[in-house]
């Protein structure tokens, strides 16, 4: 009795989602969801090669440099680094005295704590520290940034989907409006005081172009600094922020498979040693 009774509740449930199911897949084909703008005019990241792509890439240390240059000169004016130490420089090719002329150089100081009043102060960074965030708090960021907060971009490029491609397209992707959005959707104009850009998930963002001209910084490395080039840079920098042992890891998986290959071989080896005899007798 109650096993039919069991049988007779999942019945139940189970027909009642199916006519959920069937009312829904009506109700989508005789009155579908309108089309939004973000739909219709949301661009996927462009196309872009990096040094470290695919499983056996590597960083470039050179572009690395550069990279950080851009940031330095560029992107830290607004947005912080809250999980990279001066120190971890190294890993680009720096050496100490070049890391500790960095900090000690970085236009934003390091909060500290005077020990003989207690109050708040600030001082020249080390290679111990993070790097320092560019605003006291989230509501001074929010007023020098029309309301927007930049977010930290260490790890940002592990945040967004095809994350250096997507730190590329939208230094990139800053134009104007293309007339048939605003003829088949007129209340979509940018707001003012945002700028739209169709790599940005909802078209329009606060950012105002970070990178506007070519050799808008110098590369001492002599590479010509174009607007290309610096995203390029900056994106594989940011990579390296969110990733600093992508290499490491990807050695450790080439090795791990290439002992799992020679574990196979010596164990079917052994099985067909082991049983040989067997077999034969078989």
């Amino acid at each position: 009795m109650v096993r039919i009774g069991a049988f007779l509740v999942g019945l139940f449930f189970a027909g009642w989602l199916l006519i959920s199911f069937l009312v829904g897949a009506v109700a989508y084909v005789t009155d579908p969801p309108a089309k939004t703008v973000e739909h219709e005019f949301h661009q996927a990241p462009k196309h872009v090669s990096f040094s470290f792509d695919g499983p056996f890439g590597k960083y470039d240390r050179a572009q690395l440099q550069r990279g950080f240059q851009v940031f330095k000169e560029v992107c830290s004016a607004c947005h912080s680094l809250h999980y990279v130490a001066f120190r971890d420089l190294k890993a680009l090719g720096y050496n100490e005295a070049e890391i500790k002329a960095i900090a000690k150089q970085w236009a934003i100081k390091a909060p500290d704590v005077d020990p003989k009043t207690g109050e708040m102060s600030t001082r020249d960074p080390v290679p111990a520290d993070y790097f320092p965030k560019p605003f006291a708090n989230n509501v001074a960021a929010a007023a020098a940034n029309n309301n927007a907060i930049p977010p930290d971009l260490s790890l940002m490029t592990k945040a967004r989907h095809h994350g250096n491609a997507y730190i590329y397209s939208l230094l990139t992707g800053y134009q104007s409006q293309p007339a048939e959005l605003l003829k088949a959707f007129p209340d979509s104009k940018t707001p003012e005081g945002l700028h739209y850009n169709p790599y940005f998930a909802n078209l329009n963002l606060a950012m105002a172009p970070p990178l506007t001209a070519d050799d808008q910084v110098t590369y001492g490395d002599g590479t010509k600094a174009t607007v290309d080039q610096m995203s390029q840079d900056v994106a594989a920098f940011l990579t390296w922020t969110a990733e600093p042992k992508l290499e490491n890891r990807r050695r450790a998986g080439l090795a791990t498979i290439i002992f799992l290959l020679i574990a196979t071989g010596l164990a079917y080896m052994s099985y067909q040693n082991i049983w040989a005899d067997k077999k034969k007798a078989a």
